[in-house]
């Protein structure tokens, strides 16, 4: 009997030993890390992959991260060979009292199971584990084991290794942690779910308290640091929040980009990408483009609870439906989701899925007044059950009642030199949508487009100084074989204006009159100079008025042609990609100021353009801008299509050209009273405050071949003609636009119909 028993345990053990795996993916290590993309300035802002995980050297790592992971985890650990056999008899004793209660895994024993097996509590495994622990004992140094164990083993929140929980924790490099995070970290490998401070901060502390007692039991820690850690509350990086700077659709444009070229191997093998964005700038742009929109939203009116729920009387009951409803909410930076629990015409209270109940009062209920009032319609009237945003104002810490915009908005800043991007927003908030309005979002520019047909007046022989005439204008056949008449915004006509003051105050009808004079034709085609796709554009006169149709990115690109002197530019995002190595795999080069080959308007157009745009921003459409920023460089162009649908500004200064614009995805007018004016330029005033802050106000010198009739510039050309001077405005001959080889001539001294 005895000798059957031997053989059949030998047996056991020979058929376990012989389905032992071999250690390769441990001796050869190979982590799988994911693609990360950083700012210009070193900011990380996404990361894709499966896993989130560092690789830190052993020697790189903090000692105390080491400690407190072998206080907890196994203390004797450089001191037995893969097996800690004092513990092991002691978690035997418990365990033969009745199943595998209690455990005895040593780090060597950790790592065989995280790299090979599962965690199912049975014999087989477990003897497994064992001879692969011994194994990897005789294979690798115990640094080395440590070290694999440190950046391989999962910590929740989707994040493997020490370096990547602790960013993914409290925002965090290792060696920038606190006693007590370093603390919180090292409880989470015996159960990452249950001892998750982002999902439960009261049973990470409990687990934090048990690993500072016994790092201070082994004198790791002295007694003041032990005190000052189970004191102090530690602070968990809100969930919502991976990254500092807000920079989604910049990530996912990198992260396409990166696919592109290396497929699946682009999420693993740790490439890390370098944008050209800059933090500071990104910010800026976020922050303007959420606070805007906001105030957007505000003007037009609270349009209800985002839904209702039924509230339990049981409290228990309570809760969890409303934890239910709020789990079912997206999330919005800022924008916290919440249920009324009770509300009056002075006084709502809320709570959030965090638990936390909020009174909400006075001004923080100013733009919900009429939900609360009790001739409030069902849908939109303030009831316990309500499903409604909260906010924080982050000065005065108080609360209000707010809702998530309905409206789009896009926002994108360039180097005007070189293309490369400086911020970049596509939407309000890239949980909510993944639509990049920026690269995506065709719309009509509206009169955004009109200096581009004020520069291809300029070749026509116009200069700023000419006259045009400000009256009623009939066009028949132009609207499907009706009579079109084209209006101004404000419905008034001024009589005779220059062409400066036509694009200043953004003139419609001379702006249709300055088109018919240079010619559809010629004006449709001029628009491929600037990047725009002139297929989308029409080829009629409407085209003054912009009904074609542009993304924001074409249109920062065109601007930029204005502001660099007469060159186009390519945007570019990414400056630099690495291996996980260090070494540099693909590097843009851009020269610091565009090559002549680039060169599409003359330099003398690019000049006298940039002076009329800058009369938009010093007394025309965008005079806010000038007011605000108390510059002298700026110059740019409001647009608002017809019935208020589209809402831009575009423009540059000290270097950087942005454009803002705002709309429904659905197009809808957003609202009588507002225009370009109102909805972009406050967009791009706020961030050009930040971005250009420290930038000198650069000189533009006139270039040759331009001087100055009556105050205003002209092609000098142009001004030795008789008489150019002083332009009667009668009708022009009629012309054969559409024939090139007369449009390649020099033109007459140019004059202006006056219908």
């Amino acid at each position: 009997m005895l000798l059957a028993g031997v053989g059949a345990a030998g047996w056991f053990l020979w058929s376990i030993a012989k389905n032992v795996p071999e250690i390769d993916a441990v001796t050869d290590y190979k982590p799988k890390i994911p693609l990360r993309i950083y700012t210009a300035d070193q900011v990380l802002i996404g990361e894709f992959g499966v896993e989130r995980r560092d690789f830190v050297p052993i020697a790189q790592m903090p000692d105390l991260m080491k400690k407190a992971v072998l206080a907890i985890e196994d203390t004797r650990f450089y001191e037995h060979g893969g097996i800690d056999w004092i513990r092991a008899m002691g978690a035997a004793r418990a365990n033969l009292k009745g199943g595998f209660r209690e455990g005895a895994s040593t780090i060597t024993m950790q790592v065989a199971r995280t790299f090979f097996l599962s965690r199912e509590k049975v014999v087989s495994r477990k003897l497994t584990e064992i001879a692969l622990a011994l194994k990897i004992e005789k294979a690798l140094s115990k640094d080395q084991i440590l070290e694999l164990y440190m950046n391989q083993i999962y910590l929740g929140q989707r994040a493997y290794g020490f370096s990547s929980a602790a960013r993914a924790y409290f925002g965090k490099q290792l060696d920038q942690l606190s006693v007590g995070e370093i603390a919180m970290l090292a409880g989470l490998p015996q159960n990452p779910s249950r001892h998750n401070p982002a999902v439960n901060l009261k049973r990470a502390t409990q687990r934090q308290h048990a690993v500072l007692k016994r790092m201070h039991d082994l004198d790791y820690i002295t007694e003041a640091q032990y005190r000052e850690a189970v004191d102090q509350p530690v602070r968990v990086k809100p969930g919502g929040q991976q990254f500092a700077t807000h920079a989604e659709y910049v990530a996912e444009l990198a992260r396409q980009a990166v696919f592109e070229q290396f497929k699946d191997e682009a999420y693993t093998s740790g490439i890390r990408v370098t944008t050209t964005i800059m933090s500071k700038d990104q910010d800026a742009a976020y922050e303007s483009v959420r606070r805007n929109v906001l105030a957007y939203d505000q003007r037009h009116g609270y349009r209800g609870p985002e839904g209702f729920i039924d509230l339990p009387a049981d409290p228990a009951e309570r809760d969890i439906a409303i934890d239910e409803a709020l789990q079912k909410r997206p999330s919005s930076d800022g924008l916290i989701p919440a249920v009324v629990t009770a509300a009056s015409a002075r006084q709502v209270s809320v709570e959030t899925q965090g638990g936390d109940s909020l009174e909400i009062s006075g001004a923080g209920l100013r733009f919900v007044g009429q939900a609360l009032s009790e001739k409030a319609k069902a849908s939109i009237r303030l009831r316990p059950g309500a499903l409604v945003r909260v906010m924080q104002d982050s000065r005065s810490k108080a609360w209000s009642i707010v809702q998530v915009p309905q409206v789009a908005a896009a926002f994108v800043a360039l180097d005007q030199n070189t293309g490369a991007y400086r911020a970049l927003v596509g939407g309000f908030d890239f949980n909510l949508q993944k639509y990049n309005h920026v690269t995506q979002a065709w719309r009509q520019p509206g009169s955004a487009i009109k200096p581009f047909v004020y520069s291809a007046a300029l070749e026509k022989g116009y200069s700023p100084g000419t006259m045009i005439l400000d009256e009623a204008l009939d066009l028949p056949g132009e609207n499907a074989g009706a009579t079109w008449s084209p209006q101004n915004d404000d419905g008034k006509f001024d009589g005779v204006v220059s062409m400066r003051d036509s694009l200043a105050h953004s003139k419609n009808v001379t702006t249709v009159r300055l088109l018919r004079a240079v010619s559809v034709p010629y004006a449709h085609e001029y628009l491929r100079r600037f990047g725009f796709d002139h297929t989308r554009h029409p080829k009629n006169l409407t085209l003054a008025l912009g009904t074609g149709a542009v993304t924001p990115l074409q249109m920062a690109g065109g601007y930029a042609v204005f502001a660099n002197g007469g060159y186009s530019v390519q945007p570019y995002l990414i400056a630099k990609i690495q291996d996980a190595r260090g070494a540099v795999i693909q590097q843009a080069t851009r020269p610091a100021t565009p090559p002549e080959e680039q060169r599409v308007i003359d330099q003398r157009n690019a000049f006298v353009t940039d002076t009329m745009l800058r009369a938009v921003t010093l007394y025309g459409t965008g005079a806010a801008a000038s007011d605000r920023l108390g510059r002298t460089d700026l110059a740019g162009k409001t647009g608002t299509t017809s019935d208020a649908i589209d809402g831009w500004f575009a423009g540059y200064g000290g270097n950087v050209v942005a454009v803002a614009w705002m709309g429904y995805d659905e197009p809808k007018s957003l609202g009588g009273r507002e225009f370009g004016a109102t909805l972009s330029l406050p967009i791009w005033i706020d961030y050009m405050k930040v971005a250009i802050a420290k930038t000198p106000t650069p000189e533009r010198a006139p270039p040759q071949g331009v001087m100055q009739e009556n105050g205003e510039w002209i092609y000098s050309e142009f001004a030795e003609l008789a008489d150019f001077k002083s332009i009667d405005i009668t009708p022009l001959p009629e012309a054969a636009p559409d024939d090139p080889a007369e449009e390649e001539q020099p033109p007459p001294p140019p004059e202006l119909p006056p219908d």
